[in-house]
Protein backbone atom coordinates (compact mmCIF):
# COMPACT_ATOMS: atom_id res chain seq x y z
CA UNK A 1 0.00 0.00 0.00
CA UNK A 2 2.82 2.49 0.71
CA UNK A 3 4.89 1.33 -2.63
CA UNK A 4 1.63 2.20 -3.93
CA UNK A 5 1.02 5.70 -2.90
CA UNK A 6 4.40 6.32 -3.61
CA UNK A 7 3.77 5.62 -7.78
CA UNK A 8 0.58 7.47 -7.70
CA UNK A 9 2.38 10.65 -6.28
CA UNK A 10 6.03 10.19 -8.19
CA UNK A 11 5.06 8.43 -11.50
CA UNK A 12 2.82 11.97 -12.60
CA UNK A 13 5.03 14.43 -11.47
CA UNK A 14 7.92 11.93 -13.72
CA UNK A 15 6.35 11.98 -16.36
CA UNK A 16 5.27 15.82 -16.00
CA UNK A 17 9.04 16.80 -16.04
CA UNK A 18 9.32 14.87 -19.52
CA UNK A 19 6.22 16.50 -21.12
CA UNK A 20 6.49 20.21 -22.95
CA UNK A 21 5.31 22.44 -21.07
CA UNK A 22 2.17 23.47 -22.28
CA UNK A 23 1.83 26.28 -24.88
CA UNK A 24 -0.11 29.87 -24.04
CA UNK A 25 -3.38 30.02 -26.36
CA UNK A 26 -2.83 33.11 -27.98
CA UNK A 27 -4.99 36.01 -27.59
CA UNK A 28 -7.84 36.23 -29.96
CA UNK A 29 -8.09 39.92 -31.73
CA UNK A 30 -10.25 40.72 -34.24
CA UNK A 31 -10.20 43.61 -36.77
CA UNK A 32 -12.56 44.79 -38.26
CA UNK A 33 -11.58 47.12 -41.68
CA UNK A 34 -14.06 48.56 -44.52
CA UNK A 35 -11.21 50.15 -47.67
CA UNK A 36 -10.48 46.01 -49.12
CA UNK A 37 -7.43 47.17 -51.08
CA UNK A 38 -3.76 47.36 -50.70
CA UNK A 39 -4.25 49.48 -47.42
CA UNK A 40 -5.15 46.40 -45.66
CA UNK A 41 -2.00 44.82 -46.71
CA UNK A 42 -0.13 45.10 -43.34
CA UNK A 43 -2.33 43.74 -41.76
CA UNK A 44 -3.22 40.62 -44.24
CA UNK A 45 0.60 40.28 -44.00
CA UNK A 46 0.97 39.83 -40.23
CA UNK A 47 -1.60 37.66 -40.10
CA UNK A 48 -0.42 35.41 -42.56
CA UNK A 49 3.59 35.51 -42.32
CA UNK A 50 2.75 34.88 -38.33
CA UNK A 51 4.00 38.02 -37.10
CA UNK A 52 1.15 38.83 -35.15
CA UNK A 53 1.06 34.75 -33.26
CA UNK A 54 4.90 35.55 -32.55
CA UNK A 55 3.60 38.21 -30.45
CA UNK A 56 0.61 35.57 -28.86
CA UNK A 57 -1.88 37.68 -30.57
CA UNK A 58 -4.29 35.19 -32.84
CA UNK A 59 -5.19 38.23 -35.35
CA UNK A 60 -8.79 37.93 -37.82
CA UNK A 61 -10.00 40.61 -40.36
CA UNK A 62 -13.61 41.24 -40.56
CA UNK A 63 -14.71 43.04 -43.52
CA UNK A 64 -17.35 45.86 -43.39
CA UNK A 65 -19.11 47.25 -46.00
CA UNK A 66 -18.01 50.84 -45.01
CA UNK A 67 -16.46 53.21 -42.46
CA UNK A 68 -19.57 53.69 -40.68
CA UNK A 69 -20.75 50.41 -40.02
CA UNK A 70 -17.16 49.55 -39.22
CA UNK A 71 -17.42 52.27 -36.57
CA UNK A 72 -21.23 51.21 -35.21
CA UNK A 73 -20.03 47.29 -34.92
CA UNK A 74 -16.87 48.44 -32.55
CA UNK A 75 -19.23 51.04 -30.59
CA UNK A 76 -21.54 47.55 -30.24
CA UNK A 77 -18.25 45.87 -28.81
CA UNK A 78 -18.44 43.26 -31.37
CA UNK A 79 -14.85 43.75 -32.48
CA UNK A 80 -12.14 44.74 -29.88
CA UNK A 81 -10.09 46.88 -33.13
CA UNK A 82 -10.71 48.75 -36.42
CA UNK A 83 -8.53 49.34 -38.85
CA UNK A 84 -10.04 52.58 -40.23
CA UNK A 85 -9.36 55.92 -41.52
CA UNK A 86 -9.08 58.92 -40.06
CA UNK A 87 -11.92 60.43 -41.50
CA UNK A 88 -13.99 57.54 -40.05
CA UNK A 89 -12.23 57.94 -36.25
CA UNK A 90 -12.67 61.89 -36.52
CA UNK A 91 -17.15 61.25 -36.90
CA UNK A 92 -16.99 58.62 -34.45
CA UNK A 93 -15.70 60.68 -32.07
CA UNK A 94 -17.88 63.84 -33.12
CA UNK A 95 -20.45 61.34 -32.60
CA UNK A 96 -19.70 60.83 -29.56
CA UNK A 97 -17.58 57.97 -29.10
CA UNK A 98 -14.96 57.38 -26.63
CA UNK A 99 -12.20 56.05 -29.34
CA UNK A 100 -9.03 56.37 -29.30
CA UNK A 101 -6.70 56.12 -32.53
CA UNK A 102 -3.22 54.50 -31.89
CA UNK A 103 -0.92 53.88 -34.90
CA UNK A 104 -1.47 54.84 -38.56
CA UNK A 105 0.99 53.28 -41.12
CA UNK A 106 -0.48 54.51 -44.26
CA UNK A 107 0.16 57.77 -44.87
CA UNK A 108 0.39 58.28 -48.47
CA UNK A 109 -1.88 58.11 -51.42
CA UNK A 110 -1.33 55.69 -54.77
CA UNK A 111 -4.51 56.30 -56.58
CA UNK A 112 -5.67 58.34 -60.04
CA UNK A 113 -8.89 59.82 -60.67
CA UNK A 114 -9.95 57.80 -63.61
CA UNK A 115 -12.36 59.39 -65.82
CA UNK A 116 -14.25 57.66 -68.70
CA UNK A 117 -12.87 57.93 -72.16
CA UNK A 118 -15.10 61.11 -73.26
CA UNK A 119 -13.65 63.02 -69.94
CA UNK A 120 -10.51 64.50 -71.38
CA UNK A 121 -9.83 67.34 -69.05
CA UNK A 122 -10.99 68.00 -64.60
CA UNK A 123 -13.51 71.07 -66.58
CA UNK A 124 -15.08 68.05 -68.11
CA UNK A 125 -15.73 66.76 -64.79
CA UNK A 126 -18.89 68.99 -64.25
CA UNK A 127 -21.95 67.71 -63.18
CA UNK A 128 -20.44 64.12 -63.33
CA UNK A 129 -21.10 61.00 -61.11
CA UNK A 130 -18.05 60.10 -58.66
CA UNK A 131 -18.12 56.82 -57.17
CA UNK A 132 -16.97 56.29 -53.43
CA UNK A 133 -17.43 53.43 -50.78
CA UNK A 134 -19.48 55.36 -47.98
CA UNK A 135 -19.56 59.43 -47.41
CA UNK A 136 -17.17 59.76 -44.78
CA UNK A 137 -14.91 56.86 -45.49
CA UNK A 138 -11.59 56.11 -46.29
CA UNK A 139 -12.21 55.98 -50.09
CA UNK A 140 -14.26 58.94 -49.62
CA UNK A 141 -11.47 60.66 -47.42
CA UNK A 142 -9.08 60.12 -50.54
CA UNK A 143 -11.44 61.34 -53.19
CA UNK A 144 -11.96 64.53 -51.02
CA UNK A 145 -8.10 64.85 -50.48
CA UNK A 146 -7.19 64.95 -54.16
CA UNK A 147 -10.39 66.84 -54.96
CA UNK A 148 -9.19 69.54 -52.49
CA UNK A 149 -5.32 69.29 -53.98
CA UNK A 150 -6.58 70.18 -57.57
CA UNK A 151 -8.72 73.35 -56.25
CA UNK A 152 -12.15 71.22 -56.93
CA UNK A 153 -15.26 72.52 -54.90
CA UNK A 154 -17.37 69.44 -54.90
CA UNK A 155 -20.36 72.00 -55.12
CA UNK A 156 -19.33 74.55 -57.56
CA UNK A 157 -18.81 71.59 -60.19
CA UNK A 158 -21.58 69.98 -59.08
CA UNK A 159 -20.75 66.34 -58.70
CA UNK A 160 -22.79 63.91 -57.99
CA UNK A 161 -20.97 61.62 -55.13
CA UNK A 162 -22.21 58.35 -55.12
CA UNK A 163 -22.03 55.24 -52.86
CA UNK A 164 -21.33 52.12 -54.83
CA UNK A 165 -19.05 49.44 -52.70
CA UNK A 166 -15.46 48.37 -52.28
CA UNK A 167 -13.25 49.03 -54.60
CA UNK A 168 -13.80 46.07 -57.00
CA UNK A 169 -17.58 47.10 -56.96
CA UNK A 170 -16.34 50.89 -58.08
CA UNK A 171 -13.91 49.69 -60.89
CA UNK A 172 -16.80 48.06 -62.41
CA UNK A 173 -19.10 50.68 -62.13
CA UNK A 174 -17.04 52.98 -63.77
CA UNK A 175 -16.05 50.55 -66.57
CA UNK A 176 -19.64 49.94 -66.63
CA UNK A 177 -20.95 53.59 -67.34
CA UNK A 178 -22.45 53.59 -63.83
CA UNK A 179 -20.28 56.16 -62.53
CA UNK A 180 -18.16 59.05 -64.34
CA UNK A 181 -15.03 59.10 -62.56
CA UNK A 182 -13.26 57.57 -59.47
CA UNK A 183 -10.15 57.92 -57.72
CA UNK A 184 -8.64 54.75 -57.86
CA UNK A 185 -5.49 52.35 -56.29
CA UNK A 186 -3.22 51.83 -58.97
CA UNK A 187 -3.63 48.46 -59.57
CA UNK A 188 -7.29 49.05 -59.84
CA UNK A 189 -7.03 52.35 -62.40
CA UNK A 190 -4.53 49.65 -64.28
CA UNK A 191 -7.59 47.59 -65.38
CA UNK A 192 -9.74 50.70 -66.16
CA UNK A 193 -6.96 51.88 -68.61
CA UNK A 194 -6.68 48.61 -70.14
CA UNK A 195 -10.31 49.12 -71.14
CA UNK A 196 -9.43 53.06 -72.24
CA UNK A 197 -10.02 55.19 -69.65
CA UNK A 198 -7.59 57.56 -68.41
CA UNK A 199 -6.31 59.17 -65.36
CA UNK A 200 -7.17 63.15 -64.96
CA UNK A 201 -4.52 63.17 -61.69
CA UNK A 202 -2.35 61.28 -59.68
CA UNK A 203 -2.46 61.72 -56.37
CA UNK A 204 1.05 60.60 -55.54
CA UNK A 205 1.80 63.84 -56.30
CA UNK A 206 -0.01 65.54 -53.29
CA UNK A 207 2.48 66.87 -50.70
CA UNK A 208 1.33 67.78 -47.04
CA UNK A 209 1.20 65.75 -44.18
CA UNK A 210 -1.04 63.19 -44.43
CA UNK A 211 -2.31 59.91 -42.16
CA UNK A 212 -4.71 57.66 -43.72
CA UNK A 213 -5.57 54.31 -42.36
CA UNK A 214 -4.51 52.46 -39.04
CA UNK A 215 -5.48 50.79 -35.79
CA UNK A 216 -7.89 52.69 -33.78
CA UNK A 217 -10.53 51.20 -30.46
CA UNK A 218 -12.48 52.10 -28.01
CA UNK A 219 -11.08 54.25 -25.12
CA UNK A 220 -11.41 51.37 -22.45
CA UNK A 221 -10.27 48.73 -24.34
CA UNK A 222 -6.86 50.54 -24.54
CA UNK A 223 -7.10 51.15 -21.15
CA UNK A 224 -7.86 47.13 -20.04
CA UNK A 225 -5.59 45.88 -22.75
CA UNK A 226 -2.81 47.87 -23.25
CA UNK A 227 -0.44 45.30 -23.76
CA UNK A 228 -2.40 43.58 -26.36
CA UNK A 229 -2.48 46.74 -28.45
CA UNK A 230 1.21 47.30 -28.24
CA UNK A 231 1.87 43.72 -29.40
CA UNK A 232 -0.66 44.35 -32.39
CA UNK A 233 0.97 47.89 -33.12
CA UNK A 234 4.54 46.12 -33.12
CA UNK A 235 3.34 43.02 -35.54
CA UNK A 236 1.83 45.74 -37.83
CA UNK A 237 5.27 47.40 -37.79
CA UNK A 238 6.85 44.21 -38.35
CA UNK A 239 4.75 43.73 -41.13
CA UNK A 240 5.73 46.87 -43.04
CA UNK A 241 9.03 46.28 -42.64
CA UNK A 242 8.73 42.58 -44.21
CA UNK A 243 6.73 44.22 -47.29
CA UNK A 244 9.63 46.97 -47.60
CA UNK A 245 11.68 43.79 -47.92
CA UNK A 246 12.85 42.99 -51.75
CA UNK A 247 13.13 39.14 -50.64
CA UNK A 248 10.02 38.87 -49.46
CA UNK A 249 8.19 39.87 -52.51
CA UNK A 250 7.25 36.49 -53.40
CA UNK A 251 5.34 36.16 -50.53
CA UNK A 252 4.06 39.50 -49.92
CA UNK A 253 2.89 39.08 -54.16
CA UNK A 254 0.94 35.84 -53.35
CA UNK A 255 -0.55 37.70 -49.78
CA UNK A 256 -1.99 40.48 -52.24
CA UNK A 257 -2.98 38.18 -55.29
CA UNK A 258 -4.80 35.68 -52.53
CA UNK A 259 -6.99 38.59 -50.74
CA UNK A 260 -7.63 41.18 -53.64
CA UNK A 261 -8.40 38.33 -56.04
CA UNK A 262 -6.61 39.24 -58.80
CA UNK A 263 -6.04 37.48 -62.28
CA UNK A 264 -3.10 39.18 -64.05
CA UNK A 265 -0.06 38.99 -62.61
CA UNK A 266 0.77 43.26 -63.83
CA UNK A 267 -2.28 43.73 -61.47
CA UNK A 268 -0.63 41.78 -58.79
CA UNK A 269 2.75 42.94 -59.47
CA UNK A 270 1.01 47.03 -59.13
CA UNK A 271 -0.62 45.90 -55.98
CA UNK A 272 3.02 45.15 -54.41
CA UNK A 273 4.13 48.88 -55.79
CA UNK A 274 1.46 50.85 -54.27
CA UNK A 275 1.44 49.02 -50.81
CA UNK A 276 5.27 49.86 -50.74
CA UNK A 277 4.33 53.49 -51.71
CA UNK A 278 1.78 53.94 -48.85
CA UNK A 279 3.23 51.90 -46.26
CA UNK A 280 5.64 53.69 -43.39
CA UNK A 281 7.12 53.54 -40.41
CA UNK A 282 5.91 57.26 -39.03
CA UNK A 283 2.86 55.90 -37.72
CA UNK A 284 2.99 58.11 -34.54
CA UNK A 285 -0.38 59.89 -35.27
CA UNK A 286 0.11 63.11 -36.67
CA UNK A 287 -1.99 66.01 -35.43
CA UNK A 288 -1.31 68.17 -38.70
CA UNK A 289 -2.85 65.98 -40.73
CA UNK A 290 -5.79 65.15 -38.62
CA UNK A 291 -6.48 68.90 -38.55
CA UNK A 292 -6.62 68.21 -42.60
CA UNK A 293 -8.96 65.43 -42.48
CA UNK A 294 -11.11 66.95 -40.31
CA UNK A 295 -11.40 70.21 -42.60
CA UNK A 296 -12.35 68.02 -45.32
CA UNK A 297 -14.98 66.18 -43.44
CA UNK A 298 -16.47 69.52 -42.50
CA UNK A 299 -17.60 69.59 -45.98
CA UNK A 300 -20.15 66.58 -44.90
CA UNK A 301 -20.54 66.72 -41.43
CA UNK A 302 -20.62 69.77 -39.62
CA UNK A 303 -19.92 68.54 -36.07
CA UNK A 304 -16.51 67.08 -37.03
CA UNK A 305 -14.63 70.49 -35.92
CA UNK A 306 -16.35 69.52 -32.49
CA UNK A 307 -13.93 66.23 -32.16
CA UNK A 308 -11.06 66.86 -29.74
CA UNK A 309 -8.15 65.22 -31.78
CA UNK A 310 -5.84 65.60 -28.85
CA UNK A 311 -8.44 63.19 -27.06
CA UNK A 312 -8.85 61.12 -29.93
CA UNK A 313 -4.89 60.56 -30.90
CA UNK A 314 -3.23 58.27 -28.60
CA UNK A 315 0.25 58.94 -28.93
CA UNK A 316 1.96 57.36 -25.67
CA UNK A 317 1.99 53.70 -27.00
CA UNK A 318 4.11 54.62 -30.46
CA UNK A 319 6.10 57.16 -27.74
CA UNK A 320 6.91 53.59 -25.49
CA UNK A 321 7.78 52.02 -28.79
CA UNK A 322 10.08 55.03 -30.21
CA UNK A 323 11.65 54.86 -26.17
CA UNK A 324 11.76 51.36 -26.02
CA UNK A 325 14.01 50.89 -28.59
CA UNK A 326 11.45 49.22 -31.47
CA UNK A 327 10.87 51.43 -33.70
CA UNK A 328 14.40 52.73 -34.32
CA UNK A 329 15.26 48.87 -35.21
CA UNK A 330 12.74 48.59 -37.71
CA UNK A 331 14.04 51.63 -39.19
CA UNK A 332 17.62 50.18 -39.06
CA UNK A 333 15.95 47.06 -40.91
CA UNK A 334 14.32 48.93 -43.11
CA UNK A 335 17.35 51.12 -44.19
CA UNK A 336 16.02 54.00 -43.06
Amino acid sequence: MFFERLRLIFVPLIIGFFLPAPVQAAEQVLVAYGGHNETAAPMWVGIETGLFRKRGLDVAMLQLRSGPIMMATLGSGSVQVVYAASSSGINAAAGGMRISCIAFPVNRIGRNLMARKEIKSLEELRGKVVGVQSIGGGFWLQTMLLLDHLNIDPDKYQLKIRVIGDTATITQALLTGQVDAAVLPYSFSERAKRAGFHSLADAGELKGALQLTGLCAQRDFILQSRDVALRLIQGMVEAVVFIHDPKNKANVMQVLKKNLLFDKLEDTEMSYKVIRQVATLEVDPNLEAWRTTQRIIGWVNPKAGQADLNQLLDRSMVRSLEESGFLPEMRRRMGG
